[in-house]
């Protein structure tokens, strides 16, 4: 029986460094990515009040007196509701796990309703919008459902996030219901 030799052909110099440096940035990338994603579960996670004061840190949110938490997507030019006006609005509300609750989008039509007849972050947050704005809402419980929740969908003292675009403002005394001229 032989032997067959296999030659071997010596390391670069160099490469060893190159192949620890590109093992190091892979490993860097790869908690970076893992630790963004444990980021996201720890913030969902946190009670209202704790979520709150983390967010309003955030680049572009607004908090005003009463809590309710704002950023501004499309800024419109038109003017804003007065608590008693009836608002045509496209809007989407979800938990802060992602999930919709309710969604004019998807029901593939926008809705009119009196601004005195909805939760108060509701009403407060929709008369800073100028007609043509779209915002996104985290409402705190307190101006939400509160510590009761609603229908099995909305969980007790959860923070709500609606995105919402204010199409018009209809004339006072409007029917709900109908469309907006």
């Amino acid at each position: 029986m032989s032997v067959t030799t296999v030659p071997l052909r010596p390391i670069k110099k160099g490469s060893m460094l190159k192949f620890w440096i590109g093992a190091a940035a892979l490993a860097a990338v790869g908690t970076g990515l893992a630790m963004a994603g444990t980021e996201t579960v720890v913030v969902q996670s946190m009670p209202a009040e704790q979520f709150l004061a983390h967010n309003a840190r955030e680049k572009g949110v607004i908090t005003t007196a009463s809590g309710l938490q704002y950023m501004i997507l499309t800024e419109g030019a038109g003017p804003r509701p007065a608590a008693e006006d009836v608002v045509q609005v496209h809007y989407e509300g979800r938990l802060r796990d992602g999930t919709v609750f309710d969604s004019s989008y998807q029901r593939g039509e926008p809705v009119a309703f009196p601004l005195s007849q909805v939760i108060p972050g509701w009403t407060e947050g929709v008369q800073l919008m100028p007609v043509g704005s779209k915002f996104h809402f985290w409402i705190p419980p307190e101006l939400g459902y509160g510590a009761e929740g609603a229908g099995g969908v909305i969980p007790p003292n959860a923070v709500l996030e609606f995105d919402i675009e204010l199409l018009a403002i209809a004339p006072r005394g409007m029917v709900p219901g109908q469309p907006v001229p």
